[in-house]
Order: C-alpha cells, then sequence, then structure tokens
C-alpha cells in the first residue's frame, strides 16, 4: 500500500477497491496514548469533507475509555455508537481487523471478536482509508476470505509483512523455489507484488524432476488474457476479467486439490487446470518472471 499524508498526524491511502463484503481490513501497529480514529471515507478531500460510513474512534483521554462508531453524512455526524470497555492498552501492540459482510462490519481486537456496526452508508462508496491520531502503524493489510472455501463467516487467518522484516523485500526476477516435496492436497503457493507501469507479461511456471514444465499460468498485457499453458504450448485461456492493472498490487494463489490446481487472483476464485496427483508430488521447482516486482513468495 502506498499512503499520502493529509495532515498532521494522519495518513490517508484513496483509490483504492474497497472494501467489498467478505473482505477484511488488517492494521497493525503500538496503541497511542490519547487517541486514534479509523475511517472508511467516500472521498478524501479536506474542504468540504468527506462522508465517512465508517468511523472507529477509541477513545484514551476520559476516565472511563471506550469506543465510538458513527456515520458522518453530508458534514454531520448521525447517533454514537458506543462500547464501553476498550481491549486496547496505552504503548502496547496491537492487531485489529475490520470483516465486512452484507449488512455489517464487525471489529477483532488481537484475535477475539470486539464489536460489529451495522452499514448506515452504501459500501460501494468507500474509497479511501483514513488513520488520524495519536498511533504508530507499523502495517495495513488487505485480506480476502478464501476465495477456495464454501461458506463460513469467521474471520480470515492472515499475516500483515512488516517493513524490514522477510518476506516484504523486492526480489529478483526471474526467480526460482524449490519445492523438495513437490506439492500435496492443501497446499497454497502465495505470490504478491506490484504490477510495472508499462507491463508485458506475467508467467509462472512449475518444473518436474526432469525440468518438464507440466504447468504454466501466463498473464498477456497485450491483449489482456489470462491462461493455462501446456507441456506442448497449447493455450487454455482463462474465462474471468483480467484483474492485472500497470502500478496495482496483486496477490496470486494456487491451491494443490486431488486432480490439479485451482486458482485465486486478487481474492477471485479463476477456476481450475487438471493435474494427476503422480505429476504434482513430482514437482521440484517453481519460477517467476515477467514485469511485476515481486515482494513475496509463499508455499
Amino acid at each position: 500500500l502506498v499512503f499520502s499524508p493529509c495532515s498532521g498526524g494522519s495518513l490517508c491511502h484513496d483509490n483504492f477497491r474497497w472494501p467489498a463484503r467478505g473482505q477484511d481490513g488488517h492494521a497493525t501497529g503500538s496503541g497511542p496514548s490519547k487517541g486514534t480514529q479509523v475511517d472508511f471515507q467516500c472521498g478524501c478531500s479536506l474542504h468540504p469533507r468527506p462522508d465517512i460510513a465508517i468511523h472507529f474512534n477509541p477513545r484514551f483521554h476520559t476516565s472511563k475509555p471506550h469506543v465510538i462508531c458513527n456515520t458522518l453524512r453530508l458534514e454531520r455526524w448521525q447517533a454514537e455508537a458506543r462500547w464501553p470497555r476498550l481491549p486496547l492498552q496505552r504503548g502496547a501492540p496491537f492487531l485489529i481487523l475490520f470483516l465486512f459482510g452484507n449488512e455489517e462490519m464487525k471489529v477483532s481486537v488481537n484475535g477475539q471478536h470486539f464489536l460489529h456496526y451495522r452499514y448506515r452508508l452504501p459500501l460501494s462508496r468507500v474509497d479511501t482509508l483514513g488513520i488520524f491520531g495519536d498511533i504508530l502503524v507499523e502495517a495495513v493489510g488487505f485480506l480476502n476470505i478464501s476465495p477456495f472455501a464454501e461458506g463460513g463467516s469467521e474471520y480470515p487467518v492472515g499475516y500483515v509483512s512488516l517493513q524490514g522484516s522477510s518476506p516484504l523485500f523486492l526480489q529478483e526476477l526471474p526467480c526460482s523455489r524449490a519445492l523438495p516435496r513437490g506439492l500435496w492436497p492443501g497446499q497454497v503457493i502465495v505470490l504478491r507484488g506490484l504490477v510495472l507501469p508499462e507491463p508485458k507479461d506475467f508467467t509462472l511456471s512449475l518444473r518436474d524432476q526432469a525440468a518438464h514444465v507440466p504447468v504454466t499460468l501466463r498473464a498477456s498485457f497485450a491483449d489482456r488474457t489470462l491462461a493455462w499453458i501446456s507441456p506442448w504450448g497449447c493455450k487454455k485461456l482463462i474465462s474471468a476479467p483480467f484483474l492485472f492493472y500497470p502500478k496495482r498490487f496483486f496477490e496470486v494463489l494456487l491451491l494443490c486439490q486431488e486432480g490439479g490446481l485451482k486458482l485465486a487472483l486478487n481474492g477471485q476464485g479463476l477456476g481450475a487446470t487438471s493435474l494427476r496427483q503422480q505429476t504434482l508430488e513430482r514437482l521440484r521447482e517453481l519460477r517467476i518472471s515477467g514485469s511485476v516486482q515481486l515482494y513475496c513468495v509463499h508455499y
């Protein structure tokens, strides 16, 4: 995520496609000594002040610390929703997750459900995240409920990569990663990165012990297509919107299952390709190349 300063003691990120239902916001940092607020805004102007669909405001500076949630519409606050206890401590690290459902937002703090807040403005209007106040933010992440899961409403399991710690660093391309045990059902390959300003292509291939390439995933920016490439060079187009964009972050997930691999891009399931289990077990190398900056390879 790339942030720009809005005003003293604040941080804003605008023009992001967020929040979608079933999506999750993930923030880590050190607790404030006085107070802070997280705003899911409908715009990022200073004057007039934009509507705020969800205002999350822990307040430490009172005799009884508490949390306020509210909505700002046409520069007027609506009725406050108040939670009397505050599961944060001054100066202590924290992890807050915002989970967006069909009708309401849920919030967990340090792994425990804390509150829920019903929407008062359409979620589709939100395009800016603002973080303000006396707080040290270490990381902000955007997660999706597993695109491979069927049903379920629990908070997703995920980890925000912190600057200066593995695996958040630029990796030179092309790059190669060993798969000493091959792939087995339930294993997930995760790639995260940033598309370059003038991209040409992006390729992910899996190779076996004999250096054969039984499966390749290729994104072509010239014709905006995503396809599986067979060992014989045959192309099988993936019938889905092209979700790679110049200068935008991306996440590719490959889920190994009996009979093949399932693909998800930016949280959206895009179908599967068939592979025999023996072929999956014989895979020994993951190779990535193309017009991207790669931050994370995890499996």
